[in-house]
């Protein structure tokens, strides 16, 4: 695609008028215009603060899982599925944000959004009250399903409501939102687990879900003349089933480890060729072959996630095994990278006129992955715990600085009726990304030996540095360097 085809943004407007779409390209002046707001004034307020509430309540839950997995394997004799109890929710979310994309596209965000929600609640009760792994990793299946489906409907809404010179704010305020959760969540879960139980982890996140779910809907309603879908974009029963496949392939991989030498490697490999070729139609063109642009831009999001989230589950799993920190300590690890995302997405959001997509992402890979190495020394030689706390946090503000430009640049670029599909896609590589990163940590660590960290590690630090050799690529053809 190229820059003729993006979307309208929405023109400002007066505090005591709606803000409608379709006044002015991207980026055009027009005389007497009023400045561009920030996301929290008044047009935009309380739309701004319902859909940072969501991203809030993913985020603690997101930070409070990873930190308690250990605990919960422990308890229900679930060890050899803990890879796996990650890897579910993440194949399971590319089912949910085909579906979700697909149908935004028809009938805008709102029956999409409300109905993840609710399933997203059913999740958490079923992993809350689970009394056997098998059990438990269903709630996750059923929560991946919903919990990604959420993220679809609120990109589309960025792109139909507030106005390009905006958007990189606003995902920079989904980065703000995981401040607190990062500082407080993995921590607070631990004392949780400790001190009631790790059910409650689960349970006690759903009285926050309803009232931030219902905060949402007001504004939503109010703006709903903005994110009206299509009706002619039709049912895509093909990818739907497509993306099933993708899903099923990436849990093969995860399964895999389970079987013996040589055929652990023979499925693992066939599992991966499978994913990759079902996922084609899940994806913008040009994908796969990495095509400059758009196509590039999905894909990269797809290796750094593998390379972030493939290491930041392991890594209090290192802490509590190997430091035997308690889970409440391990879960600290995670609180630096969490403000430096969010700190780092803030400053990006600030220099939108002074460095580019492009250099955004390249700078944010090569940072990732001299951190990820870092990890991986410490992990080798056992160093103390303080280096891989602090090469974390760098970790994260890399993620923070070009994780944003992802969203910005496939927006950008997207037609007002494939914002949902491209939004899938991109929200989809992420999932699919950390997922086979997920499963080929596992595959390694029950080749070389459990325990082995510095196996897994040695993996992400691997997709990182394929991500630096292809951040350029993000460029799309015939760009600037200011693009």
């Amino acid at each position: 695609m190229t820059e003729s085809s993006a979307p309208t943004p929405a023109p400002t407007s007066t505090d005591d008028e709606p803000v409608t779409a379709g006044a002015a390209p991207a980026g055009a002046a027009t005389a007497g215009a009023a400045p561009v707001r920030g996301p929290l004034s008044k047009p935009y307020r309380w739309l701004s603060i319902g859909m940072f509430s969501l991203i809030f309540l993913a985020a603690f839950e997101a930070m409070a899982v990873t930190t308690i997995m250990p605990l919960v394997a422990r308890q229900l004799d679930g060890e050899s599925l803990f890879a796996l109890a990650f890897a579910v929710p993440l194949a399971a979310g590319i089912i949910g944000m085909v579906i979700a994309g697909n149908w935004t596209d028809r009938s805008g965000p709102l029956p999409s959004l409300l109905t993840s929600a609710a399933l997203f609640v059913v999740g958490l009760v079923i992993a809350g009250t689970a009394v056997n792994m098998e059990v438990f990793i269903v709630g996750r299946f059923v929560h991946g399903l919903s919990g990604a489906a959420v993220v679809v409907p609120l990109y589309v809404i960025v792109g139909r409501v507030y106005p390009e010179a905006l958007r990189a704010r606003v995902f920079a305020g989904f980065a703000a939102a995981w401040v607190i959760p990062s500082i407080v969540g993995p921590a607070l879960a631990g004392l949780v687990a400790e001190a009631i139980s790790w059910h409650w982890v689960f349970l006690g996140v759903i009285v926050l879900v309803v009232p931030a779910a219902a905060m949402m809907l007001p504004p939503v309603l109010r703006v709903r003349d903005q994110v009206q879908g299509d009706p002619s974009v039709p049912w895509s029963v093909s990818r739907v089933g497509w993306s099933v496949v993708v899903a099923g392939a990436a849990l093969a991989v995860s399964l895999s480890k389970e079987l013996g030498d040589p055929w652990r490697w023979v499925v693992a490999v066939a599992a991966i060729a499978l994913a990759a070729f079902a996922a084609r139609p899940l994806l913008p063109p040009g994908a796969l072959r990495m095509a400059r642009g758009m196509p590039a831009t999905v894909m990269l999001k797809l290796i750094v996630a593998g390379a972030f989230f493939g290491t930041e589950i392991y890594l209090p799993y290192l802490f509590i095994e190997r430091y035997e920190f308690s889970p409440s300590l391990a879960g600290a690890v995670l609180t630096g990278a969490g403000v430096t995302w969010a700190a780092a997405s803030w400053l990006q959001g600030r220099l939108t006129d002074r460095v580019s997509n492009t250099q955004a992402v390249v700078l944010g890979t090569i940072t990732l992955t001299v951190a990820l190495v870092v990890v991986l020394v410490v992990a080798i030689f056992t160093l103390p715990p303080a280096i891989a706390f602090v090469a974390w946090t760098f970790a994260g503000g890399a993620m923070g600085f070009m994780y944003p430009r992802f969203s910005v640049a496939v927006l950008a670029l997207s037609p007002v009726s494939a914002q949902g599909f491209n939004s899938a896609a991109l929200t989809i590589s992420e999932s699919l990304g950390a997922a086979i990163a997920l499963a080929i940590t596992a595959l390694v660590s029950s080749a070389v030996g459990a325990g082995m960290f510095a196996a897994d590690f040695a993996v992400t630090v691997v997709i990182a540095f394929v991500g630096v050799l292809l951040a350029r690529r993000v460029r799309p053809i015939g760009g600037s360097r200011s693009s």
